[in-house]
């Protein structure tokens, strides 16, 4: 991978670990950090378990499966993260969270390494504005399940060089990814189109026009989705949908983003999806 030797993530969650996966599985060594040592092995297991899967589908060898594992270190320690030629961070959708993170990797890293944000809709012109390399920050929008699906939006910060466009339009091009540049606007355009589909839903559901599984066969037989709305904000999760629809109501200033209160009511009962169990759907453990 010209250029790009080695990768760091910062976040192992649902994102953040397919991250990993993917940059591993060209080669190239990860280093893959959460501060939540519990959310760390949680991680690993579900990279171990995802190959797995690939090796007995005969996607990869089984002994590609090892390695690819092996490519990968685990730490808690940020710092582990900082030696390396590209960090995505992959951690939750909150401006502040992700701010703080940028500052402290601008202050720990050389000035050529390229920050790039997995975000799904803050912006990346305000994160570039937390570092002192703003044309080396960029937006690296994956989507779930990440080592299945092919798009990666690339999103350009007002600062963001050519060079380091370039860059990671190759690192994403080699894992095999589409990448499709996209401006820097609240939702970019994956989230700003998708999230009010979902709301929109949601109000359905809140209002009694249909129960859940009739909304999400409605999307999926006549509009030939492969899910439902109502199911794939389930897999999203439900706290990432409100976070992304605050950005959009806050940022474009249309009330046609304004979250559903029932999203809300749910996200505040802890019914977040497929990672808690329960959300639209009930999900078995």
């Amino acid at each position: 991978m010209t250029g790009i030797n080695k990768v760091s993530v910062v976040g192992a969650g649902t994102m953040g670990h397919g991250i990993a996966q993917v940059f591993a599985q060209t080669g190239l060594p990860v280093v893959l950090v959460d501060v939540n040592e519990a959310v760390l092995e949680r991680g690993l297991a579900a990279i171990r378990a995802s190959l797995d899967r690939l090796a007995k589908k005969g996607a990869i060898p089984a002994a590609d499966a090892a390695a690819v594992a092996a490519r990968i270190k685990p730490s808690p320690r940020l710092l582990d993260a900082v030696e390396t030629d590209l960090i995505v961070e992959a951690v939750p959708e909150i401006l502040e969270l992700k701010a703080d993170l940028f500052r402290k990797l601008t202050e720990a890293t050389e000035k050529q390494t390229i920050l790039a944000s997995n975000t799904s809709s803050i912006s990346i012109t305000r994160l570039a504005a937390c570092t002192d390399r703003p044309d080396r920050v960029i937006g690296m929008h994956f989507m779930n399940p990440v080592p299945v699906m092919k798009l990666v939006e690339v999103i350009r910060g007002q600062l963001t060089s050519d060079a380091t466009l370039e860059a990671v339009l190759g690192a994403t091009r080699r894992l095999g990814k589409t990448p499709v540049v996209v401006q820097d606007m609240a939702g970019f355009v994956s989230n700003r189109v998708l999230m009010p589909m979902i709301n929109e839903a949601v109000f359905c559901l809140m209002e009694g026009v249909a129960d859940k599984d009739a909304i999400d066969q409605v999307m999926q037989l006549g509009m030939a989705h492969p899910m439902g709305p109502l199911a794939l904000a389930d897999l999203i999760g439900l706290d990432t949908c409100l976070a992304i629809l605050e950005v959009l109501h806050r940022d474009l200033g249309d009330d046609k983003y304004r979250p559903c209160p029932l999203l809300r009511r749910m996200v505040a009962a802890g019914l977040l999806g497929r990672k808690s169990g329960r959300g639209f759907h009930t999900y078995a453990s």
